[in-house]
Order: C-alpha cells, then structure tokens, then sequence
C-alpha cells in the first residue's frame, strides 16, 4: 500500500544525497530513510561507524551506498551522485564548540566557503536543498544582555528563539567562538537569496543539540588526542574514565536538547512533504528539556553511579575557566529555546 504524505498525496520514491556527519546525525537520517521510507539515499562523507547500516533485510540496503569521499576535495567523484540526486541534504562538517576558537579558518570554510558551489549547483540544476544549521545562529538571547534582576528577562519574547523574528546576536570579532554562527548565519542567507532571487527549492534546519545513540567520541579515535566533543559525549568521556566533570564558567549555562529520532522524524516529513517545507526555516528542538550544564553533569552522574552500582561519591565535577578549556576567544550565550510554531503548524506536532 503506498504511503501519503500530510496533505494525502503518494510518497514517490525519491534519491537523495546526503553530505556529511556520517558518525552520527547523516548516518541516522540514512537509517530513518531506509527503514522508514521508500526512497535511496547515499551517504557521502569520510566515516568509520556505518557498518550498522549494512545489516538487517536486504532489500532495504539495496537502497543504501555510502561514498567514502572528502567532498570538497574530490569533486569529480562527488558529480555523478549529485546529477541523479533528487535532493541534496547538507549537514556541517566541522561544527563542535572547541573547534570554533582553535580551528576558526577551517570552522568558517567548512560551513559556509565549501557550501556555496553546492548551493550554485542546486540552484543552477533545479535541486531540492535541504541545508542542516543551528542554533548557534541566533547567538546571545535580548535577555542576556538585560541586567539580572529586570523583570523582562522573564518574559518569553526576550529568549524564546523564533525563526521569523529573533534577532541573530554574535560577540565581537575577537570572540572566535561566533565563527560557526557567523559562517552559518552567511549560508542561510545565501540559501534564502537563491530562492528569492533564482527559485531554489531549500529547506533550513535549525538543530537544537540533537543527542542520542552513537553521538560518541572518543579522543584519539574520532578526533585529536586532546580533542574536545560537545557537552554529553564529554561528561561521558570522563565519567568512563572516573574524572572529574569539567563544567566551563561554573556550568551555568542553560539548554534544551532534543532526542535524535525526533529530529529524523521531523527530517523526514520535510523530505516527504515539500510543499509543506520549501522555503521555511525550521526550529528542530525541544523546548521542554532546559537544564543548566551543571544540572546535566549531576543527573549524568546519578545515572552512571546507579547503573554501575557505585556511591556517587565516586564522581564529582570541577570548574574551569571557559579560555583554560576552550582556549581564547571562547564566548557563550545564556539559554537556547526553540519557539516550535512554524514546524508545528506546517508539518504537524511530530
């Protein structure tokens, strides 16, 4: 029986092409498509945790391939892929927080100076885009900036983040850690220039810290000895290694995170429903889910401790200074919640 989409229409077998983040979100998306979907899909990016996605029914990995590229290296090999793609899903490749500050030539090519031919190319060719950026662009909350007992920074309007409306606020040019903002804020507006002025068909996705099953990483294995991942896959890092978890400026820091297979649900209504999601910028969070960094480390604790039948005496956490962990030029903003009106009304409350 075929599938419809949200307005009744069959879902027509599509290929699709996604670029990027084969350790973690590119590889659940692939899963969700082939399990979930119809369609192909190719998976183009330099990775090492795939295997999982050759197992299972046959017929459903026929519709998998995985091109083990460096995609703006090897442009030749990448043309064939996308001339019989349907659409292109971009997702960042350098895009975790001690990255932004130590390697912000890289952070800024890899998330704006390499997308721009993929967007001219999409443009040109009459490809479906759908582009995977961040919260980050929306930089520092209006209510950050207000001082810590005015009554406004308790109103939502000042740090509920909409798409439409928010502001986008980065810190000044000595704050490398805005680079990753910046760099993605200069494509989403490219993507949007391209549909306004040339009829691409694109779809932008603001994730909000998307977690869940093989976001790992383990320093000298997925990345440098001394590398540095985001928030839960470090506090996991040092609870298997029973040191102390290092909670930057005091940990005071708020945020919501969102569980990855209600992302890729979410990605998939995108892919399926077209008419629903060309030229929308989507919030893809969970407003639901705020804590404070220090509140995550002490529940992560607490888990850990009674999943290994340990007193959680056994861990503890220390703070550290934001320029010691991250290096100079690190800047943070205070609380990250998505407003989720735009994605409920277009593509349902998924």
């Amino acid at each position: 029986m075929a599938k419809l989409n949200l307005d009744g229409k069959e879902i027509k077998p599509l290929k699709i092409c996604v670029i990027g983040d084969g350790d973690f979100i590119g590889a659940c998306l692939c899963e969700k498509i082939i399990y979930d979907s119809p369609h192909q899909v190719t998976l183009m990016d330099e990775s090492h945790k795939i295997k999982h996605l050759f197992g299972g029914n046959a017929a459903r990995i026929d519709r998998f391939s995985y091109l083990n590229i460096d995609v703006p290296a090897d442009v030749a090999r990448l043309q064939p892929v996308l001339d019989a793609a349907d659409i292109l899903i971009n997702i960042p490749a350098v895009c975790l927080p001690a990255d932004y500050s130590t390697r912000t030539f890289d952070t800024i090519k890899s998330n704006f100076l390499d997308v721009v031919p993929l967007i001219e190319y999409c443009s040109e060719k009459n490809k479906r885009l759908i582009h995977l950026s961040s919260s980050e662009v929306y930089g520092k909350t209006t209510a950050g900036y207000l001082l810590k007992d005015d009554p406004l920074r308790k109103d939502p309007k000042f740090y509920v983040l909409k798409e439409d409306e928010s502001p986008c606020i980065l810190g000044s040019i000595d704050k490398r850690r805005w680079s990753y903002a910046c760099a993605q804020q200069l494509t989403e507006r490219l993507i949007s220039a391209e549909g306004d002025e040339h009829g691409l068909e694109y779809t932008i996705v603001r994730a909000f810290n998307w977690v869940g099953p093989r976001m790992d990483f383990i320093p000298g294995v997925d990345g440098p000895c001394n590398g540095v991942p985001t928030v839960l896959t470090s506090f996991s890092n040092s609870l298997l290694r029973r040191e102390p978890l290092k909670l930057v400026d005091g940990g005071y820091y708020l945020r919501t995170f969102c569980f990855i297979e209600d992302a890729m649900v979410a990605l998939l209504l995108m892919i399926d429903n077209p008419e629903r999601a060309n030229g929308q910028i989507f919030n893809v969070g969970n407003p639901n889910t705020e804590i404070s960094i220090k509140e995550l480390a002490n529940l992560m604790i607490r888990v850990h401790a009674k999943f290994n039948r340990e007193p959680r005496s056994n861990y503890s956490t220390v703070a550290v200074s934001s320029e010691v962990f991250y290096g100079k030029g690190y800047d943070d903003c205070d609380r990250r919640i998505p407003d989720m009106t735009i994605i409920n009304r277009q593509l349902g409350k998924y």
